[in-house]
């Protein structure tokens, strides 16, 4: 499959994580549904990988450690932002999640070395009108709209470990990982119930009853499992950094479009607003970040 049409499905799929969460109408508790939903993505993802590659999945002997933290990471943060959907309008969700590359630089700068520059002071300005215009703290939202910001911390930790350890999300490890967010949330079935999972929800508009445990395989499959394994593919054809300047503005703006079409969702003004400015933000860093690490490859070269 061509790298654009991809890139496209990818955060089509990404996009529809607050969807399907919202379309399973708190049947199923978001705690299980998190376990479901990472159940659902390694199971495709132990599938899909041996077609798309060719090869057997080698389970990592050498790197088990680091595939348990990664593991362990993803299912937090995809708990914490799953949680958050349930709390607030999907656009909040995303729009508040995507302080995440700013924490990623702090991460950065603290855990591996990496020396800020003087536009970074610009850019941090801007995000933080941002985030003052969006208004996190009013409204019937403040929970939801403080999760999402901190799920945004927890998404930086993941990629600055990741980074750290030399690691993508490309890499044969990723469905170890994910089968092991799976295996830490599984605790969660008997803490919280199976959920309604033989329920069936009707839908007027389609003049349908749909089975709740549908969103679920969804959840997994699509939002989660696919995202995973078409990144995979991706960055195996373009770079990193670009794919990452692509998906900070793309999937938030699909996934708040999506919320207004799909439930009716009005961002408020000044979300809209605090939102395009934390967006643009988040690309500006991101890509004076790329910009950083692509200098110092260059210089680390020529010492060479």
């Amino acid at each position: 499959m061509k790298t654009v049409p991809l890139l496209l499905l990818i955060t089509l799929s990404e996009a529809t994580i607050g969807v399907f969460v919202k379309l399973t109408d708190g049947l199923i508790p978001i705690q299980v549904l998190n376990f479901y939903a990472l159940a659902f993505a390694a199971t495709f993802l132990m599938l899909a990988m041996p077609l798309a590659t060719g090869r057997p999945l080698r389970f990592p002997w050498g790197n088990v450690k680091d595939t348990v933290v990664i593991g362990a990471l993803i299912a937090t943060q995809i708990s914490v932002f799953n949680f958050a959907m349930t709390l607030v309008p999907i656009a909040n969700a995303v729009i508040f999640w995507s302080v995440a590359p700013f924490f990623t630089f702090v991460f950065s700068a603290l855990f591996l070395g990496e020396k800020a520059r003087w536009s970074y002071v610009l850019i941090f300005a801007v995000a933080l009108a941002g985030i003052v215009l969006a208004k996190p703290l009013e409204g019937g939202h403040m929970l939801g709209n403080l999760v999402a910001l901190g799920d945004g911390a927890i998404y930086a930790a993941m990629v600055t470990y990741m980074r750290h350890e030399g690691k993508t999300e490309a890499g044969n490890d990723i469905a170890w990982s994910m089968l092991a967010a799976a295996l830490l949330l599984s605790p969660m079935l008997v803490l919280f119930g199976p959920g309604a999972v033989g329920a069936t929800v009707p839908y007027a508009a389609l003049g349908v009853e749909l089975p709740v445990m549908l969103w679920a395989v969804g959840l997994g499959v699509v939002s989660t499992g696919f995202a995973y394994f078409g990144i995979s593919i991706v960055l195996k054809t373009l770079n990193a950094n670009v794919y990452a300047l692509v998906d900070i503005i793309v999937s938030p703006v699909v996934a708040s479009t999506l919320g207004y079409l799909i439930f009716g969702e009005v961002p408020a003004q000044g979300m809209i607003y605090g939102g395009a400015m934390l967006l643009g933000a988040g690309f500006w860093l991101t890509r004076e970040m790329s910009r950083g690490a692509e200098r110092r490859a260059v210089h680390a070269c020529q010492c060479a």
